[in-house]
């Protein structure tokens, strides 16, 4: 954390000099120690150290400076940082003046040039003053500041990306939190930019307006680009899958990159509780075991990008893979671990408001938003109740909606127990939603009842929809060959009639988790057959490593 500052002004460079001299001796341990010859590009620092969150404890300033005076000067510096300690470098002839000073302008002190010995005229005064403010001082949040909108669908997207990838940040809604002091100074010092929302501020001083994800990736370090152009592995999906076949690949040799567009963990990363993965016993959520696979991934050497695919193609024994950004890298084998997308639901309204009030997936990051509110989750599946009974601990009412009689045929029973034992938690069955309806975001919800034939429209805020998911596969159009929805084909699921698929050239049939591409593998939920739970594509992803070993032993 960065210690707070003793800020003095004085136009003569031998004063400034002499009284930033003294202040360093006597604090510098505790304190940054900074000089400014100048009230205007004073004050401009300071709107550059509010915008990094550094705390201000002491603003001292000569009185007799052109244009603005040191009274002046504090007084516009008060603007920025109201608690900040203020006290005016005065002479003789300007007595007058500093006692008015501190009877109308609210400064704290006045100082007589000179003010030899310190130790007698400055310091034994700047004690007391400074021992006052920090007894009041409470250290500002240093790291990444998130300034925009709940109902704003991009402030909720950067938020989204930066919980999923680890990265702390502080949130500050500029709507709710406009009353709040700091926040009104904070929109003050950003002037006309603080409508360029959402904001991204950080701690160096520097920001990004209207800013994405993927401006956000670069600046916080996330690697965004190959570090080299060949690789043994490159793995396209950073999901549970994904992330197995990193571990094992890279921890046996393999040179390794996985690429992954969103955040490592894939959808089972956004899972607020996850209680039936082997060797856990308490739960854990899937962010936090993301986390720990991510670790273990950069342990073994495996690079990642945060990054999407766009294309890939064959040359030889090499796989090419192209990012959005135009980059490519190639690789001996590659593998396709991109899971699933929640499917879209078809009802008036949804686009329009998505992240605005309509979202997919767990928004766990909308969970402490939906305080004291009434929430909807739509899908009756454990995605669905692993959310329900996370914003069960901040919403005052969740409803689960489903097509059908119950949850029994599509919930695991451990998590139907839960909900039962949860209060705050109701199924509402045969309901699907026909409409959503609100201007800026949501305000109500269209339910049509099955068993009634009745729609009932009830107010809400929030939605997080969970019906299923789809592959998003149709950039491998032409190259993998897909079942009629989209998932990939691998093993014997290419061999028909007995007959190897179209343009096989090799010898051998696929492997298990080979496509009809030799060296191009599939694995997760993106293949068709697999079983969509979290320990099954980390089988898949370790089981596949041994087939890539296999094809890799006969490369040309």
């Amino acid at each position: 954390m960065a210690k707070p500052i003793l800020l003095s002004v004085d136009d003569d460079a031998d004063v400034l000099r002499a009284i930033e001299r003294d202040l360093r001796s006597q604090y510098g341990a505790d304190y940054r120690v900074l000089g400014s010859g100048s009230p205007e590009s004073a004050l401009d620092l300071l709107k550059q150290l509010k915008l990094r969150s550094d705390s201000v404890a002491l603003l001292l300033a000569d009185q007799r400076m052109p244009r603005i005076d040191g009274v002046h000067f504090l007084q516009e510096a008060m603007r920025i940082y109201p608690d900040a300690k203020r006290a005016l470098l005065t002479a003789y002839a300007d007595t007058t003046a500093a006692i008015g000073a501190i009877n109308q302008a609210s400064i704290h002190y006045f100082f007589m040039k000179p003010w030899d010995p310190p130790t007698e005229h400055l310091y034994p005064q700047l004690d007391d003053l400074l021992g006052d403010w920090q007894a009041s001082y409470h250290p500002a949040y240093s790291g990444i500041r998130v300034l925009g909108t709940r109902w704003s669908p991009r402030s909720y997207e950067l938020r989204d990306f930066l919980a999923r990838n680890h990265v702390p940040y502080q949130w500050i809604d500029a709507e709710i939190s406009a009353s709040d002091p700091e926040t009104k100074l904070l929109l003050e010092t950003l002037g006309p930019e603080a409508t360029s929302l959402p904001i991204v501020l950080f701690p160096d001083g520097t920001k990004l307006l209207e800013s994405t994800p993927a401006q956000v990736a670069q600046k916080v370090g996330l690697r965004t680009r190959a570090q080299t152009s060949f690789y043994d592995l490159a793995i396209i999906g950073g999901g549970p899958a994904g992330l197995a076949a990193a571990v094992y690949g890279a921890s046996e040799g393999l040179h390794t990159v996985m690429v992954e567009r969103e955040a490592p963990g894939g959808q089972a990363g956004m899972s607020s509780r996850i209680e039936n993965y082997l060797g856990f016993p308490a739960g854990l959520s899937g962010g936090d075991l993301a986390r720990r696979a991510v670790v273990q991934a950069q342990r073994f050497g495996v690079e990642i990008l945060a990054a999407e695919a766009s294309e890939i193609r064959t040359e030889g024994p090499y796989r090419i893979i192209k990012l959005a950004d135009g980059s490519e890298f190639s690789c001996h084998a590659l593998m396709i671990a991109t899971g699933v997308q929640w499917r879209r639901l078809d009802a008036p309204g949804i686009d329009r408001l998505q992240g605005a009030g309509v979202y997919y997936g767990g928004g766990a990051t909308e969970a402490i938003s939906c305080a004291g509110e009434t929430v909807y989750v739509i899908g009756g599946a454990n995605s669905a109740g692993q959310a329900a009974m996370n914003f069960a601990k901040h919403a005052e009412k969740v409803f689960i909606l489903v097509r059908g009689s119950s949850l029994s045929s599509t919930m695991s029973q451990y998590l139907i127990d839960q909900i039962k034992e949860t209060p705050k938690i109701q199924v509402w069955a045969h309901a699907s939603v026909s409409e959503v309806h609100g201007e800026m975001h949501l305000e109500e919800i269209s339910v049509l009842c099955s068993d009634t034939g009745k729609i009932e429209r009830v107010p809400a805020s929030s939605v997080f929809i969970f019906i299923g998911a789809l592959p998003r596969t149709d950039w491998l159009a032409g190259m993998v060959e897909r079942d009629d929805r989209g998932f990939l084909l691998t093993g014997p699921d290419l061999i028909v009639d007995g007959q190897r698929p179209k343009g096989w050239t090799l010898e051998r049939d696929p492997y298990l988790l080979e496509t009809n591409v030799p060296g191009i593998f599939a694995v997760g939920d993106v293949r068709h057959g697999s079983v969509k739970r979290v320990a099954s594509g980390v089988g898949e992803g370790s089981v596949a490593v041994q087939f890539i070993h296999q094809y890799l032993s006969k490369v040309q």
